[in-house]
């Protein structure tokens, strides 16, 4: 059965400063966003009714505002509200959640400095993002063509849709092949994250995973690190040419869509999901549920 449209839902979408029902949430097909690239999201999940790191997430959503030059009318305390609210409106407890911000339609061209920045968030029901028997025993990447920009060349820190662009081709690319997604390597050929996720190794005891200086430091990507560290695991970020892959005992990727998923292959590279993956797995899963639950 097909999924049901994401524009033919029923529920509610909080979109500047109020409640709307879902399918009522459209913009106009001139709006700057479209057509430039003028846009920053957020991807978070609520777990029985909390959403993880919430404030954190908004804090980061007005950053990435700001390194696109554009300023999100509303507070973080706002966001944070907001989004409860959507939430709640929905009757969902454990749900995915999407804030956008975007440059609306009074300018149509590159420049659009007076154009009136708006800003919606969903809500909807998503299970892992990957299937769960086969994320148990380590999906499959392939290698993806594009590579993550030069910093110099974009605003590679913010959550930006336009730089989703080739990651949408790449993982294209690789499903068609029949792989889950896709490793992507930075513009000077090391390994950085795959196509909405980043990505973790261990060898001989060692978390090793790539220094976020050309793409973004997931929020689970820190909150992972925390949690190994947590555990006494060294943890090495640092460098890692695709070389290295050969004699990395286990991968995973980490992501709020992809939590914590086993990887088995990366293109001619093995992996053996194994327990301090597992160990990883299990903590983030209790770090994520309300502390009342965990306890």
């Amino acid at each position: 059965m097909a999924a049901q449209p994401f524009d033919q839902r029923d529920g509610y979408i909080w979109m500047d400063g109020k409640l709307i029902p879902w399918r009522e949430a459209n913009v106009h097909v001139l709006t700057h966003g479209l057509h430039y690239g003028s846009s920053v999201f957020e991807g978070e999940r609520a777990y029985g009714g909390e959403i993880f790191k919430c404030t954190e997430h908004s804090e980061r959503l007005k950053r990435s505002a700001t390194m696109l030059d554009f300023e999100i009318p509303f507070s973080v305390a706002e966001i944070d509200a907001a989004k409860r609210l959507v939430l709640e409106k929905n009757g969902q407890r454990d749900a995915y959640l999407r804030p956008v911000a975007w440059r609306g339609s009074e300018m149509m061209g590159v420049s659009a400095q007076n154009n009136t920045i708006h800003l919606a968030i969903a809500t909807w029901e998503w299970p892992s993002y990957f299937d769960p028997e086969q994320r148990l025993k380590g999906i499959r990447l392939d290698m993806a063509e594009y590579r993550r920009p030069d910093p110099k060349t974009a605003p590679c820190h913010s959550k930006a849709a336009g730089l989703y662009m080739i990651c949408t081709i790449s993982k294209h690319a690789a499903e068609r092949k029949g792989y889950a997604d896709a490793l992507m390597l930075d513009w000077q050929g090391r390994v950085a994250e795959c196509t909405g996720a980043n990505v973790f190794f261990i060898k001989d005891g060692i978390v090793h995973t790539p220094i976020a200086d050309c793409f973004l430091d997931g929020i689970t990507r820190r909150t992972v690190i925390d949690l190994a560290k947590r555990r006494g695991f060294e943890v090495q970020e640092r460098r890692i040419m695709p070389d290295e892959l050969a004699g990395m005992n286990e991968c995973f990727i980490t992501g709020t869509a992809a939590e914590v998923t086993p990887v088995s292959e990366i293109g001619p590279y093995t992996f053996q999901p194994g327990n301090m993956t597992k160990v990883l797995m299990e903590d983030y899963m209790a770090e994520v549920q309300p502390k009342s639950k965990a306890a």
